[in-house]
């Protein structure tokens, strides 16, 4: 099966059984082990790669990054510009600037181009972006919708650099000023809670709806915390949060792995629990259901002999047939043996003590044939067909941006930083009635009243 990830979440939102009432007592490590330096330092390395893709494959321009790219550098065919990549590639710059891999004068000339290409010259509906353009002019591509969750994306990059380079006027007042133009009640589509995917322009309202646990949660929060057009506290909890148990593990899912990742790379979920009904850590729900996915890949050993302990990860991915839905738990897919190195990287943030093996050992055993220019491929088989090595020739934007945002989470916890700085997501989180969760964790108070850890 080849189909995007909005429709895989769109057909499992409804079908994730819900497993058992309560969940597991299982429950992860507290405290990870410290990491040591040589780990740090491959960390540091892998990060840099990211960084390079964001510097290298986004038009200097538009400020629109591609959506793709050959791991050795060599664009990819099409110019295809991803709004989502480009809210990473944002973020990449402040990350950049940060640890100085590039003067911060040109990450601000970079941040500045973009905002100002997204706030006067994209192409917008109400505030909301296509998921593909044109990298050279923001043109529509590939059919693509204007996309809700896309956009959100594109917006944590835009208030990240909104706050990291706060004291800059221009690029303070531009990352407000697109936010504040986004319609957030418009994208509901008369529906009083639950937000669209997107719009066909043309053809009107996608019939999809981000109805239960997924990726979205921090496209809701951004829409409640939005001072212009919100949408209401109570959307957050009408979307459903199906629990699943794997073994020992119980968690709320809603598909791939990613889904579990994407929102984190921003918002700082830790020591933090919403309220009355489902009263979830979101930030433990992704580090159980982290350790539930490596349990279930060393299931598949005895089918898959290139899986392992320290060899494991699935997620939505390029493969040898083609970009693929699959993952686990419950199984989905076709799986068929294709290691996405992005699936432990982006989880980094949230159980490093088996997401890093899982890195050094792919780096170990495949070296240069699967970690290039910037980083990992996106995908690689040890046993294809005939038992011979397959790797993916392209890196994907967003897989490249989670990966290199969860390293940054791990090692500085700057991203979390930044973009809670932002007064949106306070008030978005004060209005959904956030508490601290975890017994001897102190928060202070933002000037919303929002708590924070």
């Amino acid at each position: 099966m080849n189909f995007s990830r909005r429709e895989f979440l769109f057909s499992t939102a409804r079908g994730v059984l819900l497993a058992q009432n309560a969940f597991s007592r299982a429950t992860p490590p507290v405290t990870p082990p410290a990491l040591k330096p040589e780990d740090r330092r491959f960390l540091e390395d892998y990060a840099r790669r990211c960084f390079r893709y964001f510097w290298e494959q986004t038009n200097e321009h538009t400020g629109l990054c591609q959506d793709r790219a050959r791991m050795d550098g060599a664009p990819s065919r099409g110019n295809v510009g991803s709004s989502a990549a480009t809210g990473f590639g944002l973020t990449a710059m402040c990350i950049g600037a940060d640890h100085g891999w590039i003067p911060r004068a040109q990450a601000r000339a970079r941040v500045v181009t973009t905002l100002r290409f997204l706030w006067s010259r994209a192409f917008h509906d109400h505030g909301w972006y296509y998921h593909f353009m044109d990298a050279s002019t923001g043109a529509r591509k590939m059919n693509s919708e204007i996309s809700s969750v896309d956009t959100a994306w594109l917006l944590a990059g835009v208030l990240t650099a909104g706050e990291y380079f706060s004291a800059d006027r221009e690029i303070k007042t531009l990352a407000r000023q697109i936010f504040e133009r986004v319609d957030f009640v418009w994208m509901l589509n008369g529906d009083p809670l639950l937000l669209s995917h997107g719009v066909n322009p043309g053809s009107g309202f996608l019939d999809s709806r981000w109805v239960a646990y997924s990726e979205a949660s921090l496209l809701y929060l951004l829409a409640i915390g939005s001072s212009h057009r919100p949408i209401s506290a109570e959307s957050w909890y009408a979307w459903q949060r199906p629990k699943v148990t794997y073994q020992k593990w119980t968690f709320v899912s809603g598909g791939p792995l990613f889904t579990h990742q994407f929102s984190h790379a921003w918002v700082d979920f830790r020591h933090q629990a919403d309220g009355d009904p489902s009263y979830l850590d979101y930030f433990q729900n992704s580090i159980i259901a982290t350790y539930a996915h490596r349990d279930f890949c060393i299931s598949l050993q005895s089918r898959y002999s290139g899986y392992g302990v320290n060899m494991w990860g699935i997620t939505v991915s390029d493969s040898p047939r083609g970009y693929v839905i699959w993952g686990g738990p419950p199984f989905f897919g076709p799986i068929n043996g294709t290691l996405v190195p992005c699936a432990a990287a982006g989880s980094l943030m949230f159980a490093p003590e088996i997401c890093l093996p899982v890195l050094r050992e792919m780096q170990n055993v495949y070296g240069e044939k699967v970690y290039q220019r910037y980083g990992f491929t996106d995908a690689f088989n040890p046993s294809w067909e005939d038992k011979k090595l397959w790797v993916n020739p392209d890196v994907i934007g967003i897989d490249v941006g989670i990966s290199l945002l969860s390293i940054e989470n791990l090692l500085t916890g700057n991203v979390w930083r930044w973009f809670m700085r932002n007064r949106y997501i306070q008030t978005a989180m004060e209005r959904t009635g956030f508490s601290i969760a975890t017994p001897g964790i102190h928060v202070r108070e933002a000037k919303t009243g929002a708590r924070r850890a």
